[in-house]
């Protein structure tokens, strides 16, 4: 399996809607495991009523959820880490400095990628597997996947820069539902998008 882990910051809102609205998106056969975690989450199992009913309405399943604190661990055996706004991102860096390449925002990578993806799918992966992998090695991947990451990586830098805040995903702890709501649809716009960008290079 090839895991892309999505942080936020309590890993209640954002990064749980990411997670499995991603899983709902995936094509039948995907190897692809989305998981998520947060710079500040506190361990507990149960997905919060509020995210678990927005992320229904959507399409999305519920169950079997439990919040984690993000670790290096995870960071490092991770294919993809995207975090939904940048100071997530910077946190993942900090703690696995060597997963740079494999950490955007979410939006970030959907923007870089769609820019570029079809012009690399062609090319060559080099794994066709995913385990687990000991502490600050590059993870195995799914054939094409890392063509992919490594192509969106590329274009980090080489292409017109964009304000920061665009591609950050508003945190809507504390605010109305219908800010949740809001923010669930901007995610699955763009974690929709980015099934289709990983389709091809992350099946079974």
């Amino acid at each position: 399996m090839t895991r892309v882990l999505f942080v936020c910051t309590g890993n209640v809102h954002r990064s749980v809607l990411a997670e499995r609205l991603l899983a709902a998106r995936l094509p039948p056969g995907s190897a692809v495991r989305p998981e998520s975690a947060g710079t500040q989450a506190r361990p507990w199992s149960g997905m919060e009523a509020s995210t678990r009913a927005v992320l229904e309405e959507l399409g999305g399943d519920g169950s079997g959820f439990a919040a984690r604190p993000l670790t290096a661990q995870l960071v490092a055996g991770a294919a993809l880490v995207l975090g939904l706004a940048h100071e997530h991102r910077e946190a993942a860096v900090r703690l696995a400095p060597t997963a740079l390449r494999r950490c955007f925002t979410l939006k970030e990578f959907v923007r870089l990628a769609a820019g570029g993806v079809d012009t690399v799918r062609g090319g060559e992966g080099t794994a066709t597997t995913h385990g687990d992998t000991p502490d600050g090695q590059v993870p195995p991947v799914v054939d094409g996947f890392d063509v992919v990451v490594a192509a969106t990586a590329g274009r980090r830098g080489a292409t017109a820069p964009v304000p920061p805040a665009d591609d950050d995903i508003s945190d809507p702890w504390g605010r109305p539902r219908s800010v949740l709501y809001g923010c669930a649809r901007e995610i699955d716009g763009t974690v929709s998008t980015l099934a289709r960008l990983l389709g091809d290079g992350a099946s079974l």
